[in-house]
């Protein structure tokens, strides 16, 4: 029972399968990535929003904005 409560909180918890799709702030410089195209972190980006998936964003080395996490 400890058990599925456990696996139950991990998974319903802002799991994000890594093939999904986040946004970040332009070509070069982003530092933060971000699940919605309208999060509020992306209201200063002064470059293009650009689509891309969440295992190349990390890949990038960039980390989820701290408006969403």
């Amino acid at each position: 029972m400890k058990y599925a409560l456990l696996f139950l909180l991990i998974f319903s918890t802002s799991f994000r399968p890594l093939e999904s799709n986040v946004f970040i702030c332009g070509p070069t410089g982003a530092k933060k990535y971000h699940y919605k195209g309208t999060c509020r972190g992306l209201s200063a980006c002064r470059h293009e929003v650009i689509k891309t998936t969440l295992k190349q964003a990390q890949g990038y080395g960039l980390t989820l904005c701290g408006w969403e996490d």
